[in-house]
């Protein structure tokens, strides 16, 4: 029998399925993966995850039109080699599972822009010689003794290599193959030197060699210290290559280059001021148990010294956009959403879950208030009717996450007095709505899967929010309570917003 959510989703020829947390996992234990889910040959966004799932049958390779392929925190033990068929791939994600190997079929994926395989038991990974648009490879918190075979003249898009935490003892020196790579990790694992080739990499921007057993002294004391160009410098001076003047290696300019990493800050560097002393004179949020089983988990912080004119906003509201498909995993893993705080009128605001019909709100870009239920009917039949008009089975907006809540009794809410403000992870109100004249921000981010993400998809907001507006910038911390007044969490905390060295950004805590 097929599974409710895998039956409604081939019923509507959906693009998009996602399939996680306990109640899928019991289903798979109990009766294994449905069989039907490749038989939707419309889907081109395919997402398990958090589940005990340890095997992908072959069938997967029925579904033609997959672009995203998401897998990751499961139990798989191997991954079928026939999903190097599936030519229309562009992003997989097969973080932490237990998987020992990947397929040497995984080479032939010709669309793949992102390969993410961090936090496995990988001892060894495949030739990737001719993989013309993948950009960013994950191999991250692995077993790997070599240095993956990628570094070939046609891997021309590769950015981003991601390294650390293996046992790597030697970096290729083809590495100067690469030519779009941007960033390379390699913290924690066994390099003792680094070859003169790394300092060919054009634009390479970033480098992390951190905790590595360096045996020159001083090359160790500039990795330890920095994560950028010094170390390329100091690399080209060591083997004598580049522009330095004759003599530079063992000269005072080489000594100068190897000691500018302990110079201050720029103080040309933006500026985040955290305040984390006043928390209890500020809006705190209330968590009841009821959201705990619909979506448990949000953090929120205050920004103020907020700037905009008609370019920054619309570029603002396009910055969430682009969170909400990217980190957010199109708002599966976590939902964000702002508000013009002079708008809120209660510093205690509740967190809760109640009936469909007992929501209310005046959704964002729209004149009337209605319920939740409403507003879940309003949108299926928008979808429905756009569908018909454009004659593709496409959702678009905000109609695309519908299926987040479908079958749920209780829908998410925050609520300011008896006004709901925020419907995640639909939408927010209209009468909190941040315009040209808001100077300060409330912000919020909500997850089903975990407070962790709610904190990364925070820090990257406020770190995108810093660099876009280009001004300083000062947070306030929010904190979260149960219904008797207790501390249950709180951000930014003092191991939040953490920047690296690299990034132009000073962080002080007051």
């Amino acid at each position: 029998m097929s599974w409710p959510e895998v039956a409604t989703a081939k019923k509507e020829k959906r693009h998009e399925l996602v399939l996680a947390g306990p109640v899928i996992t019991e289903k798979i234990q109990k009766y294994g993966l449905d069989a039907n889910i490749f038989s939707i040959l419309s889907l081109n966004y395919l997402n398990i995850h958090d589940t005990k799932l340890e095997t992908i049958p072959d069938d997967i390779k029925l579904l033609t039109n997959l672009q995203t392929l998401v897998l990751h925190s499961n139990q798989l033990n191997q991954v079928p080699a026939v999903i190097g068929d599936l030519d229309k791939l562009k992003l997989l994600d097969l973080s932490f599972n237990n998987l020992k190997e990947i397929p040497e079929s995984f080479s032939e994926l010709n669309q793949l822009t992102s390969l993410n395989v961090s936090s496995n038991q990988l001892e060894s990974f495949p030739k990737f010689a001719t993989n013309a648009k993948l950009q960013v490879i994950n191999l991250a918190n692995n077993k790997l003794v070599d240095f993956p075979n990628i570094c070939h003249p046609d891997m021309v898009a590769l950015a981003d290599l991601k390294l650390q935490l293996n046992q790597i003892a030697e970096i290729s020196p083809d590495v100067k193959n690469l030519a779009s790579l941007k960033s390379l990790d390699l913290t924690a694992n066994k390099l003792t030197t680094i070859p003169k080739e790394l300092a060919d990499c054009n634009k390479l921007k970033e480098i992390m060699l951190k905790d590595n057993p360096i045996a020159d002294r001083k090359l160790l004391k500039v990795v330890n210290a920095s994560k950028g160009k010094p170390i390329l410098d100091l690399v080209r001076t060591m083997h004598g290559t580049g522009d330095s003047k004759k003599g530079g290696g063992k000269g005072k300019k080489s000594k100068k280059e190897s000691e500018s990493v302990d110079l201050p800050d720029d103080p040309n560097k933006l500026k985040l001021q955290v305040l984390m002393h006043n928390v209890n004179e500020t809006i705190s949020i209330i968590v009841d148990e009821d959201v705990k089983k619909v979506r448990g988990h949000i953090l929120a912080c205050i920004v103020k010294g907020i700037q905009f004119d008609e370019q920054s906003l619309k570029q603002f509201i396009q910055l969430q956009t682009k969170l909400h498909d990217g980190i957010c995993e199109k708002r599966n893993a976590a939902t964000l959403a702002t508000h013009d705080i002079s708008k809120i009128v209660n510093n205690k605001l509740t967190y809760t879950a109640v009936k469909p019909e007992d929501l209310k709100l005046q959704p964002l870009n729209r004149t009337t208030i209605m319920t939740g239920k409403e507003l879940f009917t309003k949108l299926q039949l928008e979808a429905e009717s756009l569908r018909k008009e454009k004659k593709r089975n496409v959702y678009s907006g905000i109609h695309k996450y519908l299926y987040l809540l479908e079958g749920q009794k209780l829908f998410p809410c925050l609520n300011d007095n008896e006004r709901t403000i925020s419907f995640p992870p639909i939408t927010n109100s209209e009468t909190t709505k941040i315009g040209l004249g808001t100077t300060s921000m409330f912000i919020e981010v909500t997850s089903a899967t975990s407070q962790g993400i709610c904190r990364k998809v925070l820090d990257s907001f406020l770190l995108e929010t810093l660099l876009l507006l280009n001004a300083d910038l000062t947070v306030e911390q929010v904190k979260n309570t149960d219904v008797e007044g207790n501390l249950k969490s709180i951000y930014p905390s003092k191991n939040d917003l953490i920047f690296g060295p690299d990034v132009n950004v000073t962080v002080t805590r007051n």
